[in-house]
């Protein structure tokens, strides 16, 4: 199996990672459904840099921004994969960044959130680890 294909089954990861965080946001959302806490979040509100903003607002802003992160991954391994068979030192360069960050980002879903899209990055981790030892 080569570089390329690890690095299109990372992508393929990372995009089912941002489908999925996306879905998960369609609306307001909490694990204990409609709580004291997102109300209190949707109700308190703020001005800020010349808008007035809630708490809630800055959880999905946030929340979506992760969103279109994971789907640029997405994009920048599905074309790391298209460089590595004539630029395998340098695609290996960059790939052990994403691997790097993409292991912070597993840390701070396991501890911080919650198992499911700790087990996505783990998958992700393990084929850009694949795909930096095959690339050697």
């Amino acid at each position: 199996m080569t570089t390329t294909l690890w690095l299109r089954i990372s992508s393929v990861i990372a995009l089912l990672l941002g489908a999925g965080h996306t879905l998960g946001s369609r609306k307001y959302w909490s694990p204990m459904g409609e709580n004291p806490v997102l109300q209190a979040m949707r109700d308190t509100r703020f001005e800020t840099m010349g808008v007035s903003r809630s708490y809630l607002d800055f959880y999905m802003g946030f929340g979506y921004s992760l969103s279109v992160a994971e789907l640029m991954l997405a994009v920048l391994l599905w074309q790391l994969a298209g460089a590595a068979p004539t630029d395998a030192r340098r695609v290996r360069s960059m790939v052990g960044v994403i691997a790097l960050a993409t292991a912070a980002s597993g840390f701070i879903s396991w501890h911080y959130i919650f198992p499911v899209p700790a087990f996505f990055l783990l998958a992700l981790l393990a084929s850009l680890i694949v795909a930096i030892f095959v690339s050697r």
